[in-house]
Order: structure tokens, then C-alpha cells, then sequence
């Protein structure tokens, strides 16, 4: 340690201080629902390498903790006092991970030379591209997903770059909206260079430069001695994305997770390989890359809600991923949709580690419910209005410390929700429900925290209602320790003039005048048997309209009589059934698609799949799939032949795949 450790915890202090300082005047200035009231945005101080040290802890998105900008900052050749640069291009640097999210960084300097960066994003509405929001699953290349900008100075020696900002502003629907943000996001890093400045006048440039360094060094201290304290050991742990686009098969996210001391690798291999559709994550294989080290950090919060918020955290441990997976794409891949990935990442990392941890961290979490935006007319002034309405998310797990949050909980407790009365005067359209959904987490000793359900109707002709994230509708949150599943999603459309139609997992959406959509999120998974759970407790979920006399029976074998428990019958009715065997945790649809999709069939794809160019993957996949899937079930072996014999089959049809195999023949 380079200072004093009481020196350095105020100094701690200051920097997290400068950091929510910056959060305050962004979200207090910036235009868009989305940022003001969503607080899709980070703010944070970055070493002069471009390491996050310095970060909110309750305002703005909590994904980018420990995000590296030195990718961004080593494309521009030199920095000036007064500079600041932005970027959206998730592939200069892989700061930047999908359109939409403006990164903004400033150097700060003092006496000539730089000591950290003012940095941060926000999440733009639009961005231009093929749909209203730039994003959709449908998107096949970067190029449709919106304007894109290198590493670039907006603000050169004081000067704003007005060629920057107008060619912006050309590409984008809601010009007003870009150009009000990009202003607050200025305005925010002014605000850390001279908070800064502040700290480097009270402390010192020598002690602020070293004690910057301790920072880190004491992150990655704090994260090696939680790690230490789990078991070593290897966890392996497998989901799934719905589609891996519209009317698509299943994409396989994998993990196999090696504890060994102090220290935490995680190998994604086996993962499936990248899409032809906007659900890839731009990492550029850096073994540290945010996005593969979301989870990681969740869970390392959950187990030491003290850990220190930096990108010392990360330093122990590193990922494995394969090049030209879906978690580490090839340009022009489309990346729009990485958000909905890397949430089924996190879930997917937090599975692995509850293996290593299962009496400390949690179940499954929700998703699937989607961020809504809306593109329409107002018929009173005749104007475009594009707005962002509500993000509509499920609960979190339930663990051996009680219930899931409802509602909003576990990876998408970070987005805020905004007043109805808000939304209805930002975009033109009538809440008809928004709240909670009864039945919907999954039975446990400890339930999984609710859904959430959005209801809304629209007044106006071409009007386009985009949900991104849009999942959980086949493969439900996963329970533990004989926890049940959450419930899936749903989005359904109930045109004017009369009947429903089932969306999906459909993201783009056009309506007409009188049309109303419900969205719902899924739920989250349960821990422990639900018939474990205390009586009383159900009884209060059935007083409460969380859970139905019908399911409070079904699911937790109690039996109640005007709303209070019979203690008699439940206790037969749990006698009864206490020889079940323990839920396996998986809703009904995984279970089937694992039967046939065994770990030997994946295992024996993902060898295939290896052997061909990156541009061949996703058809060889997909003929693959079919081809299993035409097999009789009684041919079907699970042993990795069935990929064998449908390989075979695709050869047969396209020779030009043969070169490709003919070594593994011989």
C-alpha cells in the first residue's frame, strides 16, 4: 500500500463522491425518459491507463463496474486540456457495446500531464437504424443498427466538433432527444474534472495518483479473499436464449467454472457460435471484457456487499471464449440485442457460483420481460413523439435468506421505473395495467420474486412499439435446491377490433389505432421445496394476491379455509405428498428440449462447429437442428451420433462442407 489506509479510505470517498456527483447532473439535465427516469447511464473516474476506479453505487446502470476504457482512449493520438472524445462503435476498442450507448471520456489533467479520465454512457432512445430504437433480434450486420462514430474528439481544445454533432443529428429520429443528452453528458464530466481538481487541492497530486493504485490493489485484495473462502472445485452450468433469431432454434450459453484458491477462470467453450441475428456480444476475446464479467461481479457483491466498486475486482479472474461465438463475434456481426445475452449470461454465471456458494447466493432471476419504447403520432399537435415507456421486469430468485424482490430484482434491479402519469404525457398512449402478477414466482421455501405485467393502448395509425429482450417465453428461471421454475413471458397484442394474437418473443411490433399490447415478464425461480415453506407465510401471499388459493394448495401443499390456514388438512396434505421427489428445478420446455439436446449431442456440435469458417456456423447449426429434429424419437440416442448422422445428411447436400471434415475422416 502506497498511503496511509485512513488517508485512503477518505480518499475513497471523495472519488465515489466525484462519481455520483457527475451521476447527479447528468440525470438531472438529460432530456430522454430513458436516462432521467430509467437511468440507463454510467458515470465514473478512470485511471490515466483507462481503468474504472471510481463508481456510484445507487445511481445509473451497475453492468459497467470495472469497465476498461484504454481500448477507446489509445485510438486517439493525442489528448489537449479541454478535449473529450466519444465513441458508439462496438467495435473500435470494445468500449462501446451496442449503438445506442454513447461513451463520452475527458482526460483531466494537472500541471501538464493527465491523472484520470471523467468518463461514462448513456443509452441514447435512438440511434437511427433499420427499427425505431436502432434495435431488434431481426437485425443481421452492425450496419442496421444505427449511425456509428470511432474514437473521436467532440470537443477539441473547448470547441464542440460541430460536423460530429450534425451528422448525428441527421441520423437519428429524435434529434432533440440525442443533442439534449449529449449536452447533459458534457456537463457531466465538466463536473468531474472539476470535482478532481477539488480532490487534488485537498490530498495532493502524488497522494491522489498513488492512492488511485491502492484503490485497485485493494479491489482485487478483497475479491481474491472472496473467492478464497469458496470451495475449489469445477461448477458447470447451461442455459438457454429462447431463439437465436425470429422463429429460431435455442442458443446455448456454457460455463464451466474453476475455483482454485484466490483466483476464478471461467471458460464459456461450448457456447454456441455467433448469429446471424443482433443477440452477439462484442468482446473482442479480452479475457476481462464488462460484459463476460457482469455476473462475476453480482455475485462477488452478493457475498461481500462491502467489496469496493473497481476494476481491481476483475484482476482475479479471467474468462475463456472462443473466437466467432456468440460471445465474442466477428465484425459486421449485429450486436444491438447484446443486452438480452448478457442478462442470460449473468443468470447463467450466478448458477455456476450458487453451485460453489448454494446457501449464499440466489435462484434463478426473472427476464424476459423487455424494455419498451413507443414511435407514434400525437393526434392533438400532429407531432412524432418517440419515448421509452417502462422496462418491464420479473423478480429475483429466492434464496436461503428469503424471497425474491417482485418486480425488479437480481441483473434488472438497476433500471428504474418511471411514473405512469410520466410515460402518458411522453409518449401518446393510456396505461390500462401495470403491477404485479400473482402466480408468477416460482414455489419455494423461499418464493421467487413476481413478474411484472404492462398494459397500454395506442391512439394513432403507424404506430411501432419495440420490446428488446424479449425471452423467457419457452426456458423459464431456473430453481434451486428443489425450488420450482419461475413463470415464463408473455406478449400478446389484442387488436381494435376484436381477438388476441400471441407476439412471442417478437420485439417489433405494428399497431393501429385502439390496439392494446400486454407484456409480461417472467417470474423468478424458487429455492428450497416449496412444501418446506411456513404455512402462515403462504397464507399472507394468498391475502396478498401474490399467490391463489389454487396454487397455494397445488404448489405448497397448503389448505386454507376463509383465508386462514387449516392446519390439519395442510399437514395430511404435506404428509401425503412428502415421498415426492425434489423438483429439478427446470420448467417443462427445458426438460423436453434436454432430452434431445443432451450435453454428448451439444458437446459433439460444438465440435463440428469448431471445424468450419465462422461465416458457415450459424447455417450448420441450424441444419443440424433440423435435421435432429426429423429424426424419430426412438432413433435418437443422445450420445452425440445424432449430430453425426445429421452432419452426415448436410454433407451429402452441400459437398462444399466436406474439405472441412475430410481430415477428421481420414
Amino acid at each position: 500500500m502506497r498511503i496511509d489506509p485512513l488517508k485512503l479510505r477518505i480518499l475513497e470517498n471523495h472519488a465515489q463522491a466525484v462519481a455520483e456527483s457527475m451521476a447527479y447532473t447528468l440525470f438531472r439535465t438529460a432530456h430522454s425518459t430513458f436516462v432521467k427516469e430509467t437511468e440507463d447511464f454510467t458515470t465514473g473516474l478512470a485511471t490515466p491507463s483507462g481503468m474504472t476506479f471510481a463508481s456510484p453505487r445507487d445511481l445509473g446502470a451497475t453492468w459497467f463496474i470495472g469497465l476498461d476504457y484504454s481500448g477507446a482512449i489509445n485510438m486517439i493520438d493525442d489528448y489537449e486540456e479541454g478535449d473529450i472524445c466519444v465513441t458508439n462503435d462496438p467495435y473500435s476498442g470494445f468500449v462501446c457495446t451496442h449503438t445506442p450507448d454513447l461513451h463520452i471520456w475527458k482526460p483531466i489533467f494537472w500541471e501538464g500531464e493527465i491523472v484520470a479520465f471523467a468518463v461514462g454512457h448513456i443509452h441514447n432512445t435512438d440511434m437511427g437504424g433499420a427499427v425505431p430504437a436502432s434495435l431488434s433480434r431481426a437485425n443481421t450486420e452492425v450496419h442496421q443498427e444505427g449511425v456509428r462514430f470511432r474514437p473521436t474528439k467532440l470537443v477539441s481544445r473547448g470547441v464542440l466538433n460541430r460536423q460530429l454533432i450534425d451528422t448525428m443529428m441527421l441520423n437519428v429520429r429524435m434529434p432533440e432527444q440525442n443533442w439534449g443528452d449529449l449536452k447533459a453528458q458534457i456537463a457531466a464530466v465538466n463536473t468531474g474534472e472539476r470535482k478532481v481538481h477539488e480532490m487534488i487541492a485537498k490530498f495532493g497530486v502524488e497522494t491522489v495518483r498513488a492512492g488511485i493504485e491502492d484503490l485497485l490493489d485493494i479491489g482485487e485484495a478483497r475479491a481474491r479473499d472472496v473467492i478464497s473462502r469458496l470451495a475449489d472445485g469445477r461448477y458447470h452450468f447451461v442455459d438457454y436464449l429462447d431463439e437465436d433469431g425470429p422463429g429460431g432454434v435455442p442458443v446455448r450459453l456454457e460455463l464451466t467454472l474453476t475455483i482454485a484458491g484466490d483466483e476464478a477462470v471461467m471458460d464459456f467453450t461450448g457456447s454456441d457460435p455467433q448469429l446471424n441475428s443482433s443477440l452477439n456480444m462484442p468482446t473482442g476475446g479480452n479475457p476481462r471484457h464488462i460484459l463476460l464479467m457482469v455476473g462475476y461481479n453480482y455475485c462477488l457483491y452478493t457475498l461481500d456487499p462491502t467489496i469496493p466498486l473497481n476494476g481491481g475486482i476483475l484482476r482475479a479472474a479471467r474468462c475463456v471464449v472462443p473466437e466467432g461465438s456468440v460471445l465474442n463475434p466477428a465484425a459486421p456481426a449485429a450486436v444491438g440485442m447484446r443486452s438480452l445475452t448478457t442478462g442470460r449470461l449473468q443468470g447463467v454465471i450466478m448458477g455456476a457460483f450458487q453451485a460453489a456458494a448454494p446457501d449464499r447466493l440466489p435462484a434463478g432471476p426473472a427476464g424476459g420481460g423487455g424494455i419498451v419504447n413507443v414511435k407514434s403520432f400525437d393526434n392533438r399537435t400532429g407531432r412524432l413523439t418517440m419515448a421509452s415507456i417502462d422496462p418491464v421486469t420479473g423478480g429475483a430468485g429466492g434464496s436461503a435468506k428469503g424471497d425474491g424482490t417482485d418486480g425488479s430484482g437480481a441483473n434488472s434491479s438497476f433500471l428504474k421505473n418511471t411514473p405512469v402519469e410520466i410515460n402518458e404525457t411522453e409518449a401518446p398512449v393510456k396505461f390500462l395495467r401495470y403491477g404485479l402478477v400473482p402466480d408468477s414466482g416460482g414455489p419455494g421455501t423461499f418464493r421467487g420474486g413476481l413478474a411484472t405485467e404492462l398494459e397500454v393502448r395506442v391512439f394513432s395509425p403507424d404506430t411501432v412499439v419495440t420490446a428488446r429482450n424479449r425471452d423467457r417465453s419457452i426456458f423459464a428461471a431456473w430453481g434451486v435446491q428443489g425450488g420450482m421454475a419461475g413463470q415464463t413471458s408473455h406478449f400478446t397484442r389484442f387488436p381494435a377490433g376484436g381477438g388476441r394474437e400471441d407476439l412471442g418473443n417478437t420485439d417489433v411490433v405494428h399497431l393501429g389505432p385502439g390496439d392494446v399490447i400486454n407484456l409480461t415478464s417472467g417470474g423468478g425461480a424458487g429455492w428450497g421445496s416449496p412444501l418446506a415453506r411456513d404455512p402462515h407465510a403462504v397464507a399472507r401471499d394468498v391475502a396478498r394476491h401474490k399467490v391463489s388459493p389454487e396454487a397455494a394448495e397445488r404448489d405448497y401443499g397448503v389448505v386454507l379455509t376463509d383465508g386462514a390456514v387449516d392446519i390439519p388438512a395442510t399437514e395430511a396434505l404435506r404428509a401425503a405428498r412428502a415421498g415426492e421427489a425434489p423438483h429439478s428445478g427446470l420448467n417443462a420446455s427445458r426438460i423436453a428440449f434436454e432430452a434431445v439436446w443432451t450435453d454428448a449431442n451439444y458437446a459433439a456440435l460444438s465440435a463440428v462447429l469448431a471445424r468450419v469458417p465462422v461465416h458457415w456456423r450459424p447455417f450448420v447449426k441450424r441444419s443440424v437442428f433440423d435435421a435432429v429434429a426429423a429424426m424419430p424419437a426412438e432413433a435418437r440416442r443422445g450420445d452425440g451420433s445424432d449430430v453425426e448422422a445429421a452432419l452426415a445428411g448436410a454433407i451429402a447436400k452441400l459437398p462444399q462442407l466436406a474439405p472441412y471434415f475430410a481430415e477428421a475422416a481420414e
